[in-house]
């Protein structure tokens, strides 16, 4: 708790002001966003820095800056410059471990002197994640880790904080990680599948949907529920509207694997 009777636990409230001045690398998402709420709310020496690409969807950047203006944070919005990384564009196993390098060292660039943040939480260590090894190489810390703080921990804060619909964002990983392991990551490719999930989401309400791009074609990914749910009319109906959104390129559907853009089979429900 915080000397205003804050809701931040007082594990990550010491750890915050541990690390002050610090300098939180805000994606948009319901973690980074959390722990720039908290670290303001703790009262430590803050500035938040956002990385905008085609990998980054444009309402995190909106929902970045409007939080940022709502709360008083202070925020630059800068260009990492992966995508000018022949490494990255060519989507290999490497491609987070260059992505998270590119982000970190642009965040230490333009925040000097400061501790560069992350919002990984505890749950994150469970999956392979190539960027923590980049962050680690930079001295990045992860407050929500040290803190002990899993995932279910970040959005009850999130919710106390006052973030409203924060609290309750989807997952949402860099659209990047759309694209199947090998294949050149193309902006028209994240745009396309930024596009298809949104209007998925819009109509059918998933838990989860996942719009990969492969080399055989399109494979969109829902949850078994909203998969299940779907009879024949709704299959023909879905698989209609993607042909519409993505005309020449083969669609089919599949239950949602977490990571499947990285493995070459993929088995795929019509």
């Amino acid at each position: 708790m915080t000397r205003d009777g804050a809701p931040v636990p007082h594990a990550l409230a010491t750890v915050l002001r541990a690390v002050s001045p610090c300098a939180v690398a805000v994606s948009g998402g319901v973690d980074s966003l959390t722990l720039a709420a908290a670290a303001a709310r703790v009262g430590v020496d803050l500035l938040c820095v956002h990385a905008t690409s085609p990998a980054v969807p444009a309402e995190a950047t909106a929902r970045t800056r409007a939080l940022a203006a709502a709360h008083g944070w202070s925020l630059i919005v800068l260009d990492s410059g992966e995508f000018a990384d022949p490494r990255y564009r060519r989507n290999g196993a490497d491609r987070c471990y260059i992505c998270k390098g590119h982000l970190y060292d642009a965040a230490a660039h333009a925040a000097p002197g400061r501790t560069i943040l992350s919002g990984t939480n505890f749950d994150d260590l469970n999956d392979i994640r190539p960027g923590l090894t980049a962050a680690g190489e930079r001295g990045v810390r992860h407050p929500f880790v040290e803190a002990g703080l899993d995932k279910a921990a970040v959005r009850a804060l999130a919710a106390a904080l006052g973030l409203g619909d924060v609290a309750t964002l989807p997952a949402a990983p860099c659209l990047s990680s759309r694209i199947e392991t090998g294949l050149r990551v193309e902006a028209e490719d994240l745009a396309l599948a930024h596009t298809v999930e949104g209007w998925i989401r819009d109509w059918l309400r998933p838990q989860t949907v996942r719009c990969r791009v492969r080399r055989a074609g399109l494979v969109v990914e829902l949850d078994a529920a909203a998969l299940d749910a779907l009879d024949v009319g709704g299959r023909t109906a879905l698989l209609a509207g993607l042909r519409v959104r993505a005309p020449g390129r083969p669609v089919t559907l599949a239950r949602y694997a977490m990571g499947s853009a990285a493995h070459p089979a993929l088995k795929a429900a019509e």
